[in-house]
């Protein structure tokens, strides 16, 4: 929705205690509506004006401090009316973007900055700090993964006062047992898998299905765990196709229906090989998409099957999930887990805190230092889950393990 001359006075006027603005960066999972919906709902009950900046970090970069000038694709004044509506639906209606103000291309510095910022490659840190004053920010709270946090750990290290929220399908960002998103992510996966399980025991073949996960394979891992999968091949181990091979046979002829089935991240590699890509263009970030290594495990998977199965060729059903497993509306944990962090941060600014990413750690909500997101990494601690022999994750000691069982201190 635009904003009115109305609208633009609440913005630029101080607020009785402030104004906190939220973004959401990155990819679009289930889970981040519910979570602007908390923060708003708490934050105007504690009298704060909320504004939505849109589009992730494009729309606090891309704003013209000008009054007169039409900044509606920038940000929004947020109320309860607003953010009610959205709040039980997926994705995110404040929209997002890759956008890196730190790293800005010439070709992508917004139009009215051209004559300022005309190098290769441009910061724009100093617009955007100028921006948030222009808009009387008291506080940032930004929603995403490691990527859209680590400019949001710069701008807390420029004076800005920010509280994270963390959100991945991935599960990766470092410091939290959990990231919006990840729940409804592994509950599709799950659906969609035995879904497919029909068509594969129809056929009597093996069935690939590429999941997401770049670095971290928890989106492969916990699917596995849960019986959705015979075996899955994630980033952490470079697999051996043959071995793969085998054992995918193996389960197969095992099982009286004649299939089996294998989870592939898409960030997972081949022994002496490295990771897949679409094509060579890069984000912001630096990462070009992946996507492509379901296909070439399949491939495989068919032209040595006979190797293991008496000289009889095995064919293969192929699925890539990605965004059917992103799209629609968040499960329950993705309903009460983004209420819950919504409320953490403002808890956060009601005590003058900031700083801070809200998380989950062994099933308490708690809060770290901001900067555990650049500091660290989170992957799947092969020796102590992952069973490079089976290639799929170990089945054992799950004592006094947290609730997702793979932890953010790996």
């Amino acid at each position: 929705m635009g904003i009115n001359k109305k609208q633009k006075t609440m913005v630029n006027q101080k607020a009785t205690k402030g104004i906190i603005a939220i973004l959401t960066g990155g990819g679009d999972v289930p889970g981040l509506n519910p979570a602007i919906r908390a923060v708003t709902i708490r934050a105007n009950r504690e009298g704060y004006k909320v504004i939505g900046l849109r589009r992730g970090w494009a729309g606090i970069t891309e704003l013209i401090r000008d009054h007169k000038a039409d900044n509606s694709n920038c940000y929004q004044v947020l109320t309860d009316d607003i953010v009610n509506k959205a709040g039980r639906t997926g994705g995110t209606f404040l929209h997002t973007s890759r956008t890196r103000p730190s790293h800005m291309s010439k070709s992508s510095v917004p139009e009215h900055l051209q004559g300022t910022y005309n190098a290769e490659m441009n910061d724009l840190t100093p617009e955007v700090i100028k921006n948030l004053e222009w808009l009387n920010v008291d506080y940032l709270i930004p929603i995403g993964g490691d990527d859209t946090l680590s400019y949001g750990v710069h701008l807390f290290k420029k004076g800005v006062n920010v509280v994270a929220i963390p959100k991945t399908m991935d599960n990766d960002v470092p410091g939290t047992d959990y990231c919006i998103g990840f729940s409804t992510c592994v509950t599709r996966t799950i659906q969609m898998t035995n879904s497919l399980r029909t068509s594969a025991g129809s056929h009597e073949r093996l069935l690939v299905l590429e999941v997401f996960g770049r670095y971290a394979g928890f989106t492969a891992m916990l699917p596995t765990m849960a019986g959705s999968a015979n075996r899955c091949v994630i980033p952490e181990y470079r697999f051996d196709i043959e071995l793969l091979t085998k054992l995918l046979v193996e389960d197969r002829n095992l099982n009286p229906s004649k299939y089996s089935v294998v989870l592939v991240s898409e960030g997972a590699m081949f022994k002496g090989g490295d990771m897949v890509f679409t094509d060579s263009e890069k984000d912001a970030y630096g990462h070009a998409k992946l996507g492509g290594i379901g296909d070439l495990v399949s491939a495989k998977l068919k032209e040595l099957s006979g190797k293991f199965n008496k000289g009889k060729t095995i064919n293969v059903i192929n699925q890539k999930l990605g965004y059917m497993v992103r799209g629609g509306d968040p499960d329950f944990l993705d309903s009460i887990v983004p209420m819950a962090y919504g409320n953490l941060a403002l808890d956060l600014i009601l005590k003058g805190v900031h700083g801070r990413i809200v998380v989950l750690k062994n099933g308490r909500y708690d809060n770290v230092p901001i900067d555990v997101v650049t500091s660290s990494k989170k992957v799947v601690k092969v020796s102590d889950y992952y069973n490079v022999e089976r290639l799929r994750p170990y089945y054992h000691s799950f004592e006094m393990k947290p609730f997702l069982l793979m932890a953010s201190d790996n």
